[in-house]
């Protein structure tokens, strides 16, 4: 296991994890070495973590739930983030790359908060059709998509105007 200062890396403690493929929110607790509550909290507040619910309701977390879960837990209280800074840090695409740049010249493993993926990828697998403003400005900046976009709005300005006349 590779430590810096003393402590577990993310790397290190999900490289420790069980060979499942799932985890209930009791298992992930003890892993990630917080209470149920603060599982739950998070998942509000993290869109990289979304749990499935099982047949008897009980959340089902995937391995890279938990694995999200870790890096939460390190920047929140290893690196003293706030919930809002931790959003912005796990957010934020170029400054992963950046970091790991940096502690790569000083001969430091690291691995990305955040599996990049491109936006049209990550709006197709959401589970929620709450969508973030960059990701919208980031489609519309596709000329497909743009296309498509302007197709709709013509389709709906044709029916809108179709229903005036009724």
């Amino acid at each position: 296991m590779r430590a810096l200062s003393g402590r577990l890396t993310v790397d290190a403690r999900s490289d420790a994890l069980p060979s499942k493929l799932f985890f209930r929110i009791g298992e992930v607790a003890g892993l990630v070495g917080v209470e149920p509550h603060v599982l739950r909290y998070w998942e509000r507040e993290f869109r990289a973590i979304r749990p499935t619910k099982s047949s008897k309701g009980q959340r089902v977390y995937s391995r890279k739930d938990v694995e999200n879960l870790l890096r939460v837990r390190a920047l929140l209280y290893e690196e003293g983030f706030t919930i809002a800074g931790a959003k912005k840090k796990l957010a934020r695409p170029g400054a992963v790359e950046t970091e790991a740049a940096t502690e790569a010249s000083e001969g430091l493993e690291v691995e990305p908060l955040v599996a990049e993926t491109p936006p049209a990828v990550a709006l197709a697998e959401a589970p929620e059709p709450r969508v973030a403003l960059a990701d919208v400005a980031a489609l519309v900046a596709d000329g497909a998509v743009r296309a498509s976009l302007l197709d709709l709005r013509a389709e709906l300005e044709h029916l809108l105007s179709s229903l005036d006349d009724e």
